[in-house]
């Protein structure tokens, strides 16, 4: 099993039995100083942009960051197409400024993944997030570099567009923003509450003050709880807090577009941060097997015919995957290959959220 998918796992484990304890006392020793040296690093940093030491780039276009505190796994990326399609429907013209990781473009330059009507990479280029932002936002531009600055004026100067969404933008904060979103999952919540390698938090949680509001995301049928740590947000952080329920929109063939028969027995696989909640969108088909790979893994034929022997070994008829995952497949699976992607829908307040009337 891949390290980052094992760090993962003890990042958000609850409970262990007396021998698991053993082995978490073990990686607790031995993350504890460099997480430590993490933690101290980014409380520098921070408090060098807080004292105005560290100076932003304040960008002449209304700008908006949608991120997270822990590492993937939230719904941000979704919640980012939402928002940039709210305003493509109002007829601006926004940008999506994303860092381009895990693709093959160098990001030191600006890349335009998308202008809003024409997409000029593919997602092994781009990197799979840019693509299917690309993908689903027609009308947003969609630029990678890892000099978000740079993004932003190339967006105002060359593109025209007028307004920035900045796709996991919580941590970067050489871009000053009009509207700071922290997003947070409902279930995973803060990790086990420790940084960079001993948790999954990329800061720590006092950080939480630097957001204008707060959404969190309810990945379950149920949003009683989701609804009560919204709340708790509020209360404790004194933040405007939403909900944002992903729901189950359609499960469709990747190369034919076809939907999937439910009664059919299937195996689910995923490449990101937190698969956990994918797999439980799919309760109502008899999953056979799982199988999770590291988060912006980039497929390749090999693997296909690994996720086809263990289909053929379970009898399953069916494989399923997330959006994310089917833009990297696209290239090279066939109709024969039956794998399916579940796309999921945010149910979100917008116009609370961005102070519309």
């Amino acid at each position: 099993m891949d390290i980052k998918v094992l760090l993962t796992k003890f990042h958000y484990k609850k409970k262990y039995t007396p021998v698991e304890a053993i082995g978490a006392s073990f990686v607790y020793a031995l993350l504890a100083f460099p997480s430590l040296c993490y933690l101290i690093t980014v409380k520098i940093r921070n408090f060098l942009y807080r004292k105005k030491i560290l100076k932003g780039f304040k960008p002449l276009l209304y700008t908006i960051s949608v991120g997270n505190l822990t590492t993937g796994g939230t719904g941000k990326t979704p919640i980012t197409a939402e928002i940039a399609n709210y305003f493509v429907k109002k007829g601006e013209y926004p940008a999506i400024l994303s860092r381009g990781y895990g693709g093959e473009l160098s990001n030191k330059e600006v890349n335009v993944i998308s202008d809003g009507e024409k997409i000029n990479y593919e997602a092994k280029q781009s990197g799979d997030e840019p693509y299917w932002l690309a993908q689903h936002c027609k009308g947003a531009a969609v630029l990678t570099c890892s000099n978000r600055a740079k993004a932003a004026q190339f967006a105002k100067k060359e593109l025209h567009c007028t307004k920035l969404i900045l796709d996991d933008g919580f941590q970067h904060q050489k871009l000053e923003r009009d509207l700071n979103i922290l997003v947070v999952d409902s279930e995973k919540q803060f990790s086990n509450g420790c940084v960079l390698p001993l948790g999954a938090l990329r800061e720590p949680m006092t950080e939480i003050k630097r957001a204008d509001k707060i959404i969190v995301v309810n990945k379950n049928f149920n949003d009683k709880k989701a609804r009560t740590f919204a709340r708790y947000l509020r209360k404790k952080y004194n933040k405007p807090s939403f909900v944002c329920s992903m729901e189950p929109d359609e499960i469709y063939n990747i190369v034919t577009g076809k939907p999937l028969d439910e009664t059919k027995a299937v195996i689910a696989f995923s490449a990101i941060a937190q698969p956990e909640q994918f797999y439980k969108y799919l309760r109502r088909f008899d999953i056979m097997e799982t199988r999770d790979f590291p988060d912006h893994h980039i497929y390749s034929e090999s693997d296909l015919r690994e996720l086809g022997g263990i289909k053929n070994k379970y009898g399953a008829e069916a494989m399923i995957t997330t959006e994310k995952d089917a833009v990297k497949l696209k290239d090279i699976a066939t109709d024969k290959d039956e794998i399916y992607a579940l796309k999921l829908k945010p149910s979100l307040d917008l116009k609370g959220l961005l102070d519309e009337q």
